[in-house]
């Protein structure tokens, strides 16, 4: 069933849109989750409320891509998930290695100020991102988005595991000057 016909199930409320979600869509949900969590019934939980808050939102919303629409919510899911098991833990993981990657382009504020500034910063990042090179963008979202490990990039790309590390290094440190000269606070 295409992604139309699901999203009017949806708005029909009708239930079988939640099972031919699943059945389209599960498996991709579950390696996202998987790779920030760790941890496979974390991951199954985390797409099963993927699927309750889809159900949620949609109606009123009808968003325009589909899969995106449902990778953002079990990506988030599985981020708070992992934030809220590491701070019971004190320990890292993936995630946190992740964002420590990335902490030198982009700083976290958790002020109410911050909240225009954040919104700058993620259409600089959008910017920067549609005018890299496609593999270039590519490896980036499988990393920083999707939380792929370098070896499952360096895999999908078939290249070294070196080379990806070098085009994220090389990546991260021009997203960090395209964010100086966009006037992005670090």
């Amino acid at each position: 069933m295409d992604d139309v016909s699901i999203i009017e199930l949806f708005w029909a409320r009708n239930e079988a849109a939640i099972s031919e979600t699943r059945q389209k869509y599960n498996k991709y949900l579950y390696t996202c989750a998987l790779n920030i969590l760790q941890n496979s019934q974390d991951a199954e939980e985390c797409v099963n409320d993927t699927y309750m808050r889809a159900w949620e939102s949609i109606p009123p919303k009808r968003p325009p891509v589909f899969l995106s629409y449902l990778v953002k919510i079990v990506r988030n899911l599985s981020i708070n998930k992992s934030k809220s098991q590491s701070t019971a833990k004190r320990g890292g993981g993936e995630l946190t290695l992740l964002l420590s990657e990335l902490g030198d382009c982009i700083a976290s504020k958790n002020t109410v100020e911050a909240e225009y500034e954040s919104a700058e910063a993620l259409q600089a990042l959008n910017n920067w991102l549609w005018s890299t090179e496609k593999e270039v963008r590519y490896i980036f979202l499988r990393r920083y988005f999707h939380a792929d490990s370098i070896r499952d990039i360096a895999k999908r790309c078939r290249m070294s595991e070196a080379n990806v590390k070098t085009l994220l290094f090389r990546a991260r440190k021009k997203l960090k000057s395209h964010l100086e000269t966009e006037g992005v606070e670090l």
